[in-house]
């Protein structure tokens, strides 16, 4: 275990190491690109931008990813396995990363999507438990559905920026405000968003979330992943705000989710829930900063970005250590720790103060910026005194529910039941909070000198412009925000000491909204159409599911050629037909017909197949196509001995005919397909189009280092498509083999006419000439494999 915790906390410390060097540009206001080419030809390359914006997430999720890493060495019990939980979190650190410092959008998609995947792995971590489960696929599939959203925004985006990367994007604000698309994609990207984030009405699967083991609480749900919603809101500021329909959304949207998770925050009995409702709130505090959409409401958005970091990380892991030690969360039982871990207490209830506001300490000034940019004038003529209100509605509650869970749980008489006595944790287990309540201290106390400098650089990448002057002083004077700080400081103080009305007054009410239950329906519903939808289409019966197909298939194709407004035949000449091919394709309809006719006698059936893929690759040949001519030919030998193989333990003739009518139909589908597929043909060759034969060509040798330009398209420029190929046969491969392994039939000892019957008989011809073939065969596989890259074969 401890060698797992030196490793990982190594390759953090190695990652913080390679960006150190780069750390001065943003300060500096510059911007560093570093490119490596990757998918050019769709705009897709591996572009990485170090920006004020990117740097501070960054130093957020490596910062607080080391405090994790050594945190977690202690609280997972032996039987954890430490080792896959570090392997999770790199990969979640990794991804995160990617997202933050990626310039192009399809590649932030990428990592985007990473995220979702690894988190799903963190969340459920402890997969023996229903609860993990449960959460983690709702995490997943918010998220996910989230990230479908995003694609097609981003693809949107990229179109009308006419670049997929964030400088040309942030560049042409203007250009995409005044696009008709705008309102889409907006919309798209903040789905994307607000899932990430945990926002109203998606803010149902982070509570869930809390089955996770708390350090992955910690890490996820206070710097990293809820935070990557917010992240991306801040990088497409320049590009997307500045419009009533980005304020009235991001603005909105923001405000309730502050609204419900301050109110539902305070009704938790869950130590984990109440800290989850209220990042929840604090999230919906961030989003509506950047809503009012003013560079100074900005600029508090990233400043309350950095200090909840800081003091919700601290307060996840204080709730982690006290877990540990009580063996409950339930704060209706853990009353009194003062008592037993008096130092743990201290280090918990300061960070609990920064999150309700209380002056020196960094909550207090963030919050003191959202209440003065709240009775700004740009918010007020949005959303006139509604935002005010709704703020210090907000904050009462925040308040609230930081005494509640400061009084609750380290006063209010003695424990109750608890499965273990409390005492304070491992000294270690404490430093990672120390560390972060001293930062909730120094940035609380002295914020010109401690983050001052770093807020104006993160600023900085968000505008792409000098940020506004602001000021971080701990006393502005008398100013409509300190009035509201103070009803909020007095109006949660009023709320919790009334609380069991309010209490009693949930508890009577709490079943009537329930988004768990809302979510688990849809699925249950969906997962119910797809059933009836296979019952329909999956019935066993391989020419129903081809008919299905054949007609789906034709009527997509005739409404694309209905609606298109160009003629079916294209400009290009034809070309004249040869006697060669002619008489070809004559053969192959007149064995394709025979075949038809009788299909019932197996063996000919399979003798007329041969025949037409023989025709086959002798058209190859005739078209110059030795390798598709070779391996036709070995493909079809191959089929044609491995069908009468099985053709030995199968009945001579095949099933009864169908009706007549059933005739009639099949050769109506089979005369359309046809024709749909001849038209589309047709269609193609028809026209003109830009051959991509003269770049393999001409680069063949110099890419490949083969002159058999097949063989080097196969091997060398579409190599991954021909290794995911392969793949694919093994897989299946495995998946037969897993599937029938141990699989216990018994054999019959008769064929269905009575004769006898087993497995071990073989036709006696085709034993002894694969004895004599078989290797020779493989010889001449060999020897094509071998000569493949520059002459026919391979």
């Amino acid at each position: 275990r401890g060698a797992a915790a030196w490793a990982t906390g190594a390759v953090v410390l190695l990652t913080m190491a390679w960006l150190s060097p780069l750390v001065p540009e943003p300060f500096m206001g510059n911007t560093v690109i570093e490119r490596w080419s990757w998918i050019p030809a769709i705009g897709m390359d591996l572009v990485f931008r170090l920006d004020g914006l990117g740097l501070l997430f960054a130093g957020l999720i490596l910062g607080i990813g080391l405090l994790v890493v050594l945190y977690a060495h202690y609280y997972l019990s032996p039987r954890d396995s430490l080792g896959k939980l570090y392997a999770y979190l790199l990969l979640f650190m990794g991804s995160m990363l990617g997202v933050v410092l990626t310039e192009n959008v399809l590649v932030l998609l990428v990592f985007w999507e990473l995220t979702s995947l690894s988190s799903f792995l963190l969340i459920s971590y402890w997969r023996q438990r229903d609860e993990a489960r449960r959460g983690a696929r709702m995490a997943l599939t918010v998220t996910g559905a989230g990230g479908l959203a995003l694609l097609a925004g981003f693809l949107l985006l990229g179109e009308i920026a006419g670049s997929y990367e964030l400088t040309a994007i942030l560049a042409s604000g203007d250009l995409i405000r005044d696009h008709d698309l705008y309102l889409p994609t907006l919309v798209l990207i903040l789905l994307g968003a607000f899932t990430k984030s945990a926002q109203f009405p998606f803010h149902f699967w982070l509570p869930h979330a809390m089955a996770a083991p708390t350090p992955v609480s910690a890490y996820l749900h206070s710097a990293t992943m809820v935070k990557a919603g917010v992240f991306l809101i801040a990088r497409l500021f320049p590009a997307l705000s500045g419009t009533p329909e980005w304020t009235y959304l991001v603005g909105g949207v923001g405000v309730a989710t502050l609204l419900v998770g301050a109110g539902f925050a305070m009704f938790k009995h869950d130590l984990k829930g109440l800290l989850a409702y209220s990042t929840i709130s604090h999230l919906g505090l961030i989003v509506a900063l950047f809503g009012i959409g003013t560079p100074l409401a900005a600029v508090a958005g990233v400043f309350h970005v950095i200090n909840h970091a800081i003091f919700k990380a601290g307060l996840f892991m204080s709730a982690g250590i006290i877990d540990h030690e009580c063996g409950t969360r339930d704060m209706r039982r853990i009353n009194g720790l003062w008592n037993y871990m008096p130092y743990t207490a201290t280090l918990a209830m300061v960070a609990a103060a920064a999150m309700a506001g209380v002056p020196l300490l960094n909550g207090f000034l963030s919050k003191e910026m959202f209440f003065a940019e709240a009775v700004s004038g740009e918010a007020l003529a949005h959303f006139g005194w509604t935002l005010p209100v709704a703020v210090t509605v907000a904050g009462v509650f925040a308040v609230a529910y930081s005494l509640r869970f400061i009084h609750d749980v380290f006063f209010n008489g003695e424990p109750i039941d608890l499965p273990r006595t409390p005492h304070e944790p491992p000294r270690f287990m404490k430093v990672p909070v120390e560390v972060l309540v001293l930062l909730v201290l120094l940035v609380g106390i002295f914020p010109a000198s401690t983050v001052a400098p770093i807020l104006t650089m993160a600023a900085t990448g968000v505008l792409q412009a000098p940020p506004p002057k602001f000021d971080l002083a701990i006393w502005h004077g008398f100013s409509p925000a300190v009035f509201m700080s103070v009803i909020a400081l007095i109006g949660g103080s009023v709320i919790y000491s009334a609380r069991r009305p309010l209490y009693a007054f949930q508890e009577r009410h709490q079943g009537m909204i329930d988004a768990r239950r809302g979510f688990e329906t849809l699925v249950a519903t969906v997962l119910a159409f797809a059933r009836q939808v296979t019952r329909l289409l999956d019935t066993g019966s391989l020419q129903r599911q081809a008919l299905i197909l054949i007609l789906s298939v034709i009527a997509l194709g005739v409404a694309g050629m209905a609606w298109s407004p160009s003629p079916l035949t294209g400009p290009r000449p034809l070309l004249p037909l040869d006697g060669v091919s002619l008489i070809a394709g004559l053969i192959l309809i007149l064995t394709a017909l025979v075949t038809t006719r009788w299909h019932r006698d197996r063996l000919t059936a399979l003798i007329l197949l041969g025949a037409v893929g023989l025709v086959v690759a002798l058209t190859f040949v005739k078209f110059s196509a030795p390798d598709l001519a070779l391996t036709q030919l070995s493909v079809e030998i191959v089929t044609i001995v491995l069908l009468m193989l099985a053709l030995y333990f199968l009945p001579q003739t095949g099933a009864c005919d169908s009706s007549r009518a059933r005739h009639y139909r099949d050769f109506a589908i089979a005369g359309l397909a046809g024709i749909s597929a001849a038209a589309l043909a047709w269609a193609v060759m028809t026209r003109d189009y830009t051959s991509i034969a003269d770049y393999f060509l001409t680069n063949s040798v110099s890419g490949g280092g083969g002159t058999n330009v097949v063989n080097v398209i196969l091997v060398d420029f579409r190599g991954y498509d021909t290794f995911g190929e392969i793949t694919v046969l093994a897989l299946a491969a495995l998946g037969i083999y897993a599937l029938l392994h141990q699989l216990k039939l018994d054999a019959p000892n008769h064929d269905i006419h009575g004769r006898p019957w087993h497995p071990d008989l073989h036709p006696l011809l085709l034993s002894t000439f694969a004895r004599l073939l078989l290797p020779l065969a493989l010889v001449v596989s060999a020897f094509i494999f071998l000569r493949g890259h520059n002459l026919p074969g391979g």
